[in-house]
């Protein structure tokens, strides 16, 4: 297996290069539409992970405050939820035993929620954001022979990036892989 590769960041003129490299994606032919996002998300990936950063930082400039509690807030969920599914007998025994305690705490929480609901929307609208841009673009750019190699290369296997063990993990290239893999096969085979 190949080793993890970060691509460069690829220049301005060859992210953005003018209207022309611009087109709107055909919503008819859903495959197609998908190669393109995905040859533009392997080759623009450090240009992408740049511009969710910076529009991250942007949107937690304007409310600082609000982005470090809704990450907290968030954090707090997470690991709540996960010591929650592992000790299943305990709340299930606190329910039962002490409702009031449990529907104090319930109340407490919710309230707790509510009152961050603003930091949250903040913290989403940061994380909406950049992949609402990414997604923009990986659809709209045309794509070029370099873009359309990169592609090639990540799908046989020869170069893995960050972006494809993502996109491998989506399962957005496993019946690419396979086809090529099953070509291969015949091939070697005969």
């Amino acid at each position: 297996m190949a080793k993890v590769e970060v691509t460069p960041l690829r220049s301005w003129q060859d992210f953005f290069p003018g209207s022309e490299r611009f087109c709107k994606p055909d919503v008819n032919d859903l495959t197609r539409w998908g190669n393109r996002v995905v040859s533009n998300l392997l080759y623009y990936q450090t240009n992408y992970i740049a511009i969710a950063l910076v529009a991250f930082i942007a949107v937690g400039c304007l409310n600082t405050e609000g982005m470090f509690a809704a990450m907290a807030l968030g954090s707090a969920i997470f690991l709540g939820s996960v010591w929650a599914a592992e000790n299943q007998d305990f709340m299930g025994s606190l329910k039962r035993v002490n409702p009031v305690v449990f529907g104090i705490g319930l109340t407490v929480t919710s309230y707790i929620l509510l009152c961050m609901l603003g930091s949250i929307m903040w913290f989403l609208s940061a994380i909406s954001l950049p992949l609402a841009l990414i997604l923009a673009h990986a659809s709209y750019r045309l794509r070029n022979m370099k873009n359309k190699m990169e592609y090639k290369i990540e799908a046989v296997g020869l170069k893995r990036s960050p972006m494809g063990h993502l996109l491998l993990a989506l399962g957005q290239q496993e019946e690419k892989l396979m086809k090529i893999q099953n070509y291969l096969e015949e091939k070697l085979k005969d």
